[in-house]
């Protein structure tokens, strides 16, 4: 059964919202923490590890009260069911969406049509556990049976970003194999990464659903060639594994059936790192990490699915999300981790969000005439500070942001963990607490720079720590986001699960690569006709 579609302005709750927010929309937050001095404890959750502090964001008692009536208005609990339960809400591509079932633990029962696909999930988690074990203990070898040194992942998109991320972030717990990731169709970047390969010692992941995405075939034929140069087609199968839903097309390529991981259709690709798209992850920090992983995003799964509205961590990320974009009309969101090991995490939820949400028409096929779909950008701190938080202080932006920190470092004894979080928590305080002209009064600063010492404050954040950075809170940060997405979409009663919007370009894109102009239409043409002219004469 798909999703209920409800137009969200046409609910109760948002036009109650709205004369709320016209009422409150200057509201200072430093008045709200004067005024309930229970403020802190009312609106921040803990669940087990996890502490969530939305205290410092624009919102009062009556605002949480009338977003979960949206939420209700527009039969959040039933989708979250539907979500759950294996119901065709990806109705645009006649598809499940049963990333959750990836995580779920052996006994449970999620049926897909008849049949409890978490049987099979686990049998495929057998299959990753034997064979990353027999790469990492040096049990399975190369074509001249030196051990696997190195291991290259070749995909783009969910098939790159999620591996990528959670394998960097967990950088900490690494064996002794070299993770690669090649994913952009850029010769350059991978001509040199294969001068610092051995073919004889390199284990290649080839990850596409279809078997037939151009930036990963491109790369993946390009590297059989540079491997065959050594080794010979037989060897392939010591050296090439697929993950992938198309097995004749992998087999054709040359990787035995053997080594040939499925991919499932009830699963997309933003979503898929949980799978067999995460196999380099298992070989990256071995398996009992990567089912720490698993167990991490499970146990967020339980407390989604369970947990009152208000005291749901995914649902109030999402309303507060709506509040700012919809009401607020903050068009981005900063997600800043203090820690190196999440820099590549604002990318990884760029896809997970705007690729979701970033749609303009909504379930009953209509234009929406509201905001969807926020930009979600950042950095790691304390970096980002030197960067752009001149911008966020001073700047005329409102910009919502995520602080993610870890109360203990991995290394004891690390003094420099101290000054890193300090330098966190400092900015959650000067970000609400401003510096007013009052306080500038008193400081000894020549007249004419007054005015460039004011700090507005005021500005919202929200505070996620963990206890520590571990395979368990890297699968529970991504699954907090992972719903986080479906609420919004919810919500915004749009399809949160197809993107359409990659595919024109690259429709484009063949036709130009294979210099079938006369394929393309005429406005396509006008439009790229005197910059491919230039591109074409100025080439060598």
């Amino acid at each position: 059964m798909a999703l209920y579609s409800i137009d969200p302005l046409s609910t109760n709750s948002w036009n109650e919202i709205q004369k709320h927010f016209d009422e409150i929309h200057d509201v200072d937050v430093r008045n709200l923490f004067r005024i309930d001095k229970d403020r802190f404890t009312k609106f921040s959750i803990q669940l087990d590890d996890l502490f969530f502090d939305f205290s410092k964001n624009r919102l009062t008692d009556k605002t949480l009260d009338l977003l979960v009536q949206l939420a209700n208005e527009v039969q959040l609990q039933d989708a979250i069911e539907k979500y759950f339960s294996g119901d065709i809400i990806n109705e645009t591509e006649n598809r499940a969406v049963l990333h959750t079932a990836l995580r779920a633990p052996k006994g449970d029962v999620v049926k897909f049509g008849n049949k409890n696909i978490v049987n099979e999930v686990h049998n495929v988690r057998v299959k990753i556990k034997k064979f990353s074990r027999e790469v990492i203990s040096g049990a399975r070898t190369g074509f001249t049976n030196k051990p696997i040194t190195d291991v290259v992942n070749i995909g783009i998109g969910g098939s790159d970003l999620g591996p990528r991320f959670v394998t960097e972030a967990l950088t900490h717990y690494k064996n002794h194999l070299n993770t690669h990731f090649v994913s952009n169709i850029d010769g350059d970047y991978l001509h040199h990464l294969l001068q610092k390969l051995n073919p004889e010692t390199t284990l290649f992941i080839v990850v596409s659903k279809t078997f037939t995405t151009d930036e990963t075939l491109s790369n993946a034929t390009t590297i059989k060639d540079w491997f065959l140069k050594k080794g010979c087609i037989l060897d392939i199968e010591r050296h090439f594994i697929a993950v992938t839903s198309n097995v004749k097309q992998a087999e054709s390529f040359g990787i035995a059936a053997e080594n040939i991981f499925p991919m499932w259709d009830w699963v997309g690709g933003r979503y898929s790192l949980w799978s067999a798209v995460g196999l380099s992850i298992a070989l990256s920090i071995g398996y009992k990490n990567f089912e720490s992983l698993l167990e991490g995003a499970f146990e967020i799964d339980t407390h989604f699915k369970t947990a009152d509205f208000k005291e749901n961590i995914p649902v109030v990320m999402a309303l507060l999300s709506i509040w700012y974009n919809n009401f607020y009309l903050a068009e981005t969101e900063a997600v800043i981790g203090y820690s190196e090991y999440l820099e590549r995490f604002p990318s990884y939820l760029q896809q997970l969000l705007m690729e979701s949400n970033g749609k303009s028409i909504d379930r009953s096929g209509k234009n929406v005439d509201y905001q969807t779909g926020a930009i979600i950008w950042g950095s790691c701190g304390s970096n980002a500070q030197h960067a752009f938080f001149q911008l966020i202080h001073q700047g005329t932006k409102l910009i919502p942001i995520d602080f993610i920190g870890f109360i203990n470092p991995l290394v004891p004894q690390n003094t420099h963990h101290n000054k890193l979080m300090a330098n966190l928590f400092s900015q959650v305080d000067a970000l609400l607490a401003g510096r007013s002209k009052e306080e500038i009064g008193f400081m000894e600063i020549n007249d004419d720079q007054r005015a460039y010492k004011y700090f507005a404050g005021n500005k919202p954040s929200t505070t996620i720590l963990f206890e520590s950075l571990s395979p368990k809170s890297i699968g529970k940060l991504i699954a907090l986001y992972e719903h986080k997405t479906f609420v919004q979409g919810v919500i915004w009663n749009i399809y949160s699960y197809d993107q359409f919007g990659v595919e024109l370009g690259k429709q484009i894109c063949s036709k130009i690569f294979e210099n079938n102009l006369k394929d393309l239409n005429e406005k396509e043409l006008f439009f790229t006709n005197q910059i491919l002219n230039y591109y074409n004469k100025n080439k060598k």
